[in-house]
């Protein structure tokens, strides 16, 4: 399966290391959306969108990659981190998904280190995070994503 994440990681590389831990299991193009240029993405099997979850959201520079970018009728997944509560954060992704009639074949997220607004008063949160089992966990998501893909299951 051809797949490319489509990703922004800034604060700590929460969501990076997650996806690098991701891109062991399968060849996977690693697209940032923070640098500009003309991507293709009707070439890939399946697309993911990865980012920190930040003040409940999901970081607004990959929704509107998501936006310009996504082809109609692709199956998309999620990543995030989050250091507080995801709350409703992929809500926004996952709209974008939904207007263009892309079928969403799960979301995998898990807590990470966060520096961000009050948390850096009290030295951050999530210190550690992502650690050996939510990486661990990142790699079975993928694993089956790929049975997903191998098994036919496009819905």
């Amino acid at each position: 399966m051809k797949m490319a994440v489509c990703y922004y990681s800034r604060h700590h590389g929460n969501t990076l290391k997650v996806l690098q831990a991701m891109a062991r299991e399968t060849e996977m193009d690693l697209i940032d959306v923070t640098v500009r240029r003309t991507v293709r993405l009707e070439d890939y099997d399946c697309i993911g969108f990865a980012a920190g979850i930040s003040g409940f959201e999901f970081q607004k520079a990959v929704v509107d990659f998501a936006r310009q970018y996504l082809p109609a009728g692709k199956p998309v997944f999620f990543v995030y981190t989050y250091g507080g509560a995801k709350g409703s954060g992929t809500r926004s992704i996952a709209a974008v998904a939904e207007e263009k009639g892309c079928p969403v074949w799960g979301e995998f997220g898990c807590r990470g280190y966060c520096t961000f607004g009050p948390f850096r008063l009290v030295g951050g949160v999530a210190k550690g995070r992502p650690d050996a089992r939510d990486l661990e966990d990142a790699r079975q998501f993928c694993r089956d994503l790929l049975q997903r893909h191998e098994g036919g299951n496009r819905t």
